[in-house]
């Protein structure tokens, strides 16, 4: 039996449309532009299977046999740091939180003199770069005997991140609807009761967006704990990772294989706050608008 005719050639040309041609061209474009994104990731993922004979030879591209036994020489040396890391992370992730929500909650619902003088001080601070804060920190934390412990980790990233923490959650707030909070208090809800029955709930997306930030803030930071731990026990995952690299030699292997696994907490909070952190966005641009 013969084939349909094919469709004459004015027929296939009207397939094609101006929208469709624009939908193919957004495709493309967004298609290079995750791949651009993902090829460090991928690099680092070939890169941990290789050995350093295999990757002085062909550095670019995957080569066999794979070397998966560079994880388990990876874990023995980042397992230590990882708790560090997730115990600091932890401590600032509640931190900010706890301080950011409860300093956004006040200066969103309360009017007392200089409440936009108070909060105008906190935003100008996220214009301060971290070196220039450094070296008075640095003194800080020696004067006061912190300095190697797990406060001299914990302390800087907290009063860091509870600057932007209090920002985005005083902004998200005061946009809630007003006639809940004037709802709570003919009710004769405390403000404590507001707070935690009102505010908390309807902010679940800005505070996962803070505990997102929070967390990939400690999980980079490099240079403070390399400037002030000097016990082995208590430094964390970034400077950890770099005891593979040698004077001399560099075992790229296990360097990346253990840039896999310090990645992971991270990706798994990502996973489960991706929904809150992308809604926290969604608020922040309708709130800007």
């Amino acid at each position: 039996m013969a084939g349909a005719p094919a469709p004459p050639a004015r027929a296939r040309a009207r397939l094609i449309t101006p929208r469709r041609l624009t939908d193919l061209a957004a495709a493309a474009v967004l298609s290079c532009l995750a791949f651009a994104g993902l090829y460090p990731y991928l690099y680092m993922l070939q890169t941990a299977v290789k050995s350093n004979s295999q990757f002085d030879s062909n550095e670019a591209t995957p080569t066999w046999p794979l070397h998966f036994g560079n994880f388990a020489t990876a874990w023995r040396e980042v397992a230590p740091y990882l708790l560090s890391s997730i115990i600091v992370a932890a401590c600032v992730m509640f931190g900010c939180i706890l301080l950011g929500s409860v300093s956004g909650f006040v200066l969103a619902r309360y009017r007392f003199p200089g409440r936009n003088f108070f909060f105008g001080l906190i935003a100008l601070l996220l214009m301060v770069p971290n070196t220039a804060s450094l070296i008075p920190l640095f003194v800080l934390m020696r004067d006061l005997g912190l300095l190697n412990s797990y406060p001299d980790l914990i302390i800087p990233q907290l009063t860091t991140q509870t600057v932007l923490s209090v920002v985005l959650m005083k902004t998200y707030i005061e946009h809630l609807p007003e006639e809940l909070f004037d709802a709570a208090q003919i009710d004769g809800a405390s403000p404590a009761r507001t707070y935690w029955s009102i505010t908390l709930p309807l902010a679940r997306p800005i505070i996962g967006t803070v505990a997102l930030f929070s967390v990939i803030s400690v999980w980079s930071d490099y240079f403070w704990p390399e400037l002030t731990i000097v016990t082995n026990s208590l430094r964390t995952v970034p400077v950890g990772v770099q005891f593979f690299q040698g004077e001399l030699t560099t075992s790229y292997g296990p360097l990346f294989a253990g840039y896999l696994i310090a990645s992971l907490p991270l990706l798994i909070l990502f996973a489960a706050l991706a929904k809150n952190f992308l809604a926290g966005i969604e608020g922040s641009l309708a709130v800007d608008r």
